[in-house]
């Protein structure tokens, strides 16, 4: 019972430990940067993933949101909306 409790401590703190294939140049590159930042290698490639991970779920987010409200309006689009912004100036200009 008590290795089991330290055991999922341990687990949730650390993390999962896993083993991946690097370029060595990149490994290298990666070390400097993780020395210069103060970090461990770990932690430095932790933040690498979780800003990737952000930054594609931000692309996935904004690709979606493009694909509903789609191209740019066609001609008649543009003659309605250029119709609406002079009424709604005009009833500003007749309020103030």
């Amino acid at each position: 019972m008590k290795y089991s409790r330290w055991y999922s401590t341990w687990y949730n703190l650390e993390g999962m430990k896993t083993a991946i294939s690097v370029d060595d140049q990149l490994l290298g590159n990666a070390d400097q940067v993780a020395r210069d930042m103060g970090l461990t290698r770990s932690r430095l490639i932790a933040l690498a993933l979780e800003a990737y991970i952000r930054q594609r779920r931000q692309e996935e987010t904004t690709s979606r949101l493009n694909r509903v409200y789609g191209p740019e309006p066609g001609s008649v689009e543009k003659v309605v909306i250029r119709k609406m912004k002079a009424k709604f100036r005009s009833t500003i200009k007749d309020r103030w």
